[in-house]
């Protein structure tokens, strides 16, 4: 019996402009490309909500819920980068159900974490 892999080392982002290198990617590859730019969103929110003038060193976790929703907003460019790359990846759609569903679940606990972090 045999076993064969077919392995790519290629750790480049596809073309742009092919849209049909993004299906060739798989899960895990386009994970990886989407995660800086849930970063950048997500850093983008810490920032303006530790600039917030409602914001208190001394806050509880619970607190956070609006000025999360309300920092939205003011990132609308990394926001939107995020959502349309996962359109180009996932397909049209995906990016905003992405936005409304699995990140905004744990968007305010991560805003909470590196609030703590960065506020230490």
């Amino acid at each position: 019996m045999w076993l064969v892999l077919n392995v790519s080392l290629d750790t480049q982002t596809p073309n742009a402009t092919d849209p049909a290198s993004w299906l060739r990617m798989s899960v895990h590859q386009k994970d990886a490309t989407l995660l800086p730019l849930v970063r950048q969103a997500t850093d983008c929110v810490v920032r303006k909500v530790t600039a917030d003038p409602r914001y208190q060193s001394d806050m509880r976790p619970d607190d956070f819920s609006d000025l999360v929703v309300d920092s939205i907003s003011a990132c609308a460019r990394p926001v939107r980068a995020m959502i349309d790359a996962h359109d180009r990846m996932y397909g049209n759609g995906s990016g905003e159900a992405f936005l409304l569903g699995p990140y905004l679940d744990v968007l305010p606990s991560a805003v909470v974490k590196q609030v703590k972090i960065r506020t230490r």
